[in-house]
């Protein structure tokens, strides 16, 4: 997994991070092939913070290497690209493509299982999906934030539920890594993990603009609640410095 080439995208190599180029026309080609594939495919959608967690960290690295699919979500990342002439990669919006995600599903008359959230929040949007895409077949769900002596069930439960999607939010230990981890336990199908869309799935979160999301408008109320993720500048210094060296190595 992770290593043959699908038709529609090119994998390129971020230093030394992959990273895969997909445009938004070929997105339905490339799902329904994921879809009809028997193999255990995650699919993660890459911001900066976990780009560089990956440069260091051998599990995520790991991750990476055996992703079927792997799209940047950040500015910082498309720049990085841009910069050291790999391609120019499409950044996408993960509700946005989610959307689109459960959509192509849907005219396949595909099948999720839906795990995070608590129960109110699960329940809530468990029930505005079935209003959202009435061709699409949830057949389980369960909450996140769930005791440790009740994983092995949950995992059993997804196993036998055979899902094309498991889409998973929060509430995970180790979130999209939590899928790497129990992957040896599901069973074929494709595993998705997106931080943000059960909340808004919920209503707990309002769904922003793609003019919003393409500002940057998303990263402020974090800020007034956590100043400190000020120091979050550090890493995007370090990565620019790395950015530099690598291309002046190059030339």
């Amino acid at each position: 997994m992770g290593k043959e080439e699908i038709a529609g995208v090119r994998r390129i190599h971020l230093l030394k991070v992959p990273l895969d180029i997909l445009k938004e026309e070929d997105l339905e080609a490339v799902v329904k092939t994921l879809a009809r594939r028997a193999e255990k495919q995650q699919i993660i959608l890459l911001g900066f913070r976990d780009f560089m967690k990956s440069r260091r960290d051998p599990e995520r690295r790991r991750m990476m290497k055996e992703a079927a699919l792997i799209l940047p979500t950040s500015k910082a990342l498309i720049r990085g690209a841009r910069f050291l002439k790999l391609g120019e990669p499409v950044r996408h919006m993960p509700f946005e493509f989610v959307i689109r995600f459960l959509g192509v599903l849907e005219k396949m008359n595909g099948t999720v299982y839906i795990l995070g959230s608590r129960s109110r929040e699960l329940n809530i949007s468990s029930g505005n999906l079935r209003d959202s895409f009435p061709g699409l077949r949830i057949v389980g769900r369960h909450q996140g934030y769930f005791l440790p002596e009740r994983e092995q069930d949950i995992v059993m439960a997804i196993k036998k539920a055979t899902p094309a999607l498991l889409l998973a939010g929060g509430g995970l230990k180790g979130n999209d890594l939590w899928l790497l981890r129990r992957k040896d336990s599901f069973h074929e199908g494709m595993y998705l993990w997106c931080r943000e869309c059960f909340d808004i799935f919920c209503g707990k979160a309002k769904r922003l603009t793609r003019a919003q999301w393409d500002r940057g408008l998303y990263l402020i109320p974090g800020f007034f609640k956590n100043p400190l993720r000020l120091f979050g500048l550090l890493p995007r210094l370090y990565y620019n410095l790395l950015l530099l060296i690598y291309r002046i190595g190059k030339l």
